[in-house]
């Protein structure tokens, strides 16, 4: 606890939850408003109090009182966002500022008052600012201590110094802002701050506890606590002016360059690197460009001028690298060009291992394909990120490397050794199929973990459901372990045709028109089918007629020995992969 209180200088905002509501949820103020928590009013508007609306109020007596009454939920995250403008406001006038609570802020008194002229001059200067650029009303107290300073900016007076004990003797006990304890107090016949802090410290600890004593204390005129100031975000974006406007590529790569080491050393100073790197530029006509590029990993000073590099190339070349899709050049040059870290964390360096350095395999391999992209750009090297989805091509994303490796869908692919759902047995006529386990000779096509013989595809057929780990979102019908050696990019075209030559179909009702004997692939020659398994749907997003797939799949081993996933969708049989 501090012996001697700080000045301090306190702004309040009077009716902040209803401001508040105002600003952010655009609830007139100059209306009859109550802020109601727990069914009871906690804040109310100047209007509503000349109806005789109060605080504590239930909220059918406070609209009785009041029929007009505009009654709004208290919420303590709206007052806090729409009272950080505020802050900043006051920031831009004195530093180290402490949120006492959202609608009271408060500062040291002597360095505002030494700057601008006195105590009273640093109050009026506040409010002013604060009104002009929030339009927002405030009054400021200063006096001796935080408590102190906010009883004195109920009533906008500025306290002398050394003169807040008789400033504080003089106010009723509710003031402390304590309902239980002011009650017993009045009961005990202490009804000021005064004869609160008349009482021996000793006998208050005693009698009223801890919370008790430190009331004592406030009444006193003496904080129990310094200032806790906040320290304002340091500014970490880069801007770079041009009086010159930028339209060729390799002038923007330059300029992006000495602009990249210039935010690299800003994060550094800080010991911060970047993940998300914001990149902004204004045109010489005012047309304004912005792009955010995710990094899986920390950025430095060269990834930075690549992603800067890249993106300048994309905009001022006009083209994204794919046929088809050029998104309109700008209008003019580049005059203003502005690098944001949007994500940031810790720079933490790697420990180095006993027998060798940690990571220096991985790093000279980042910086060997990250010197690939800066030569062919960030799409020529790529990475799969596995994901969930019901087929094998759903559960791999190629993003470029360094990008964030977030899958396309959530959940985690089906790896060996973990639980599948058995396939169920199929239909009658498809012939060598067995169940769960089952084992079949030459030429069969088993269930989930079933052994095979010469000719038989290995693993599991596809299942009805797919497995799921904790915390893992279910796939009903996703393919099972072992996945396919080979997922095609695109499928190819085929025909499936029975023992007579006749092509083979499923119904809506997953009936197999006959069982398949020859698969032909594009224009190859026909190759004998040896052993099926199937069919099992896939009927995905029917509840959007536009986005809605439904298909069958099979599995086939083939008479040289390949082992293939089809499906078969709208009466067309694809290839989808590929088994080893």
């Amino acid at each position: 606890m501090t012996g001697v209180p700080t000045r301090t200088l306190l702004l309040w905002c009077p009716d902040w939850p209803v401001l508040a509501a105002e600003i952010v949820d655009g609830v007139p103020a100059i209306g009859p408003v109550a802020v109601l928590h727990a069914n009871r009013v906690v804040a109310c508007s100047e209007r509503a109090r000349a109806e005789g609306v109060r605080r504590g109020l239930r909220k059918r007596e406070a609209q009785g009182r009041c029929p007009q009454l505009t009654v709004v939920d208290h919420d303590p995250g709206r007052d806090a966002r729409a009272f950080e403008p505020v802050v900043a406001a006051v920031e831009e006038v004195a530093a180290g500022v402490e949120v006492v609570r959202p609608g009271a802020c408060a500062l040291g008194a002597r360095g505002p008052s030494r700057y601008l002229g006195g105590e009273e001059p640093a109050a009026e200067r506040l409010v002013e600012h604060v009104a002009q650029t929030c339009a927002v009303e405030s009054q400021v107290g200063i006096a001796d201590g935080v408590f102190a300073a906010g009883l004195a900016a109920r009533v906008g007076q500025v306290v002398p110094a050394g003169g807040t004990p008789g400033f504080l003797a003089g106010l009723p006990v509710e003031a402390l802002g304590r309902p239980a304890l002011a009650d017993l107090l009045r009961r005990l016949g202490v009804r000021t701050l005064g004869d609160f802090a008349a009482l021996p410290a000793g006998d208050v600890l005693a009698r009223f506890g801890f919370d008790g004593a430190l009331a004592h204390r406030l009444a006193a005129g003496r904080d129990h606590r310094p200032l806790a100031v906040r320290q304002p975000p340091a500014e970490l974006a880069v801007t770079a002016d041009h009086d010159e406007p930028i339209d060729r590529v390799d002038a923007a790569a330059f300029a992006a360059r000495a602009l990249a080491e210039r935010l690299h050393d800003r994060l550094a100073a800080h010991g911060l690197a970047c993940t998300r790197l914001g990149i902004e530029a204004v045109t010489a006509h005012g047309q304004e460009l912005h792009r955010v590029w995710r990094h899986d990993g920390l950025l430095t000073a060269a990834a930075i001028a690549d992603r800067v590099r890249w993106q300048l190339d994309g905009w001022l070349s006009g083209s994204t690298g794919r046929p088809g899709a050029r998104p309109a050049r700008p209008t003019a040059g580049i005059i203003r060009l502005r690098l944001v870290p949007d994500g940031v964390l810790a720079q933490a360096g790697l420990q180095p291992g006993l027998w060798g350095e940690a990571g220096e395999e991985r790093e000279r391999a980042h910086r060997a394909l990250s010197r690939v992209q800066g030569i062919l750009g960030p799409e020529a090297v790529v990475t799969a990120v596995l994901g969930g989805g019901r087929s094998p091509a759903d559960q791999v994303r190629l993003v470029p490397w360094g990008d964030e490796r977030l899958p396309a869908r959530p959940g985690e692919p089906t790896w060996p050794g973990q639980d599948a759902l058995p396939a169920p047995v199929e239909p009658a006529g498809s012939g060598g199929v067995t169940g769960s386990g089952g084992a079949v000779g030459s030429g069969g096509v088993t269930g989930s973990s079933g052994a095979v013989g010469a000719g038989g595809v290995v693993g599991s057929a596809v299942g009805v459901g797919g497995a799921t780990g904790p915390g893992v979102p279910p796939w009903p019908g996703r393919l099972p372990p072992p996945a396919p050696a080979v997922v095609l990019p695109a499928p190819l075209a085929a025909t499936v045709y029975d023992a007579v030559g006749e092509p083979v179909g499923v119904s809506a009702r997953l009936q197999v028109s006959a069982a398949p004997a020859r698969l032909v692939v594009g224009t190859a020659r026909p190759v004998d089918i040896v052993g099926w398994a199937g069919p099992w749907p896939v009927d995905e997003r029917w509840w959007a007629p536009a986005e809605a797939r439904r298909r069958a799949r099979f599995q086939v081993c083939l008479a040289d020995g390949a082992a293939l996933l089809l499906a078969v969708e709208a009466g067309q049989w694809l290839v989808e992969a590929i088994y080893d």
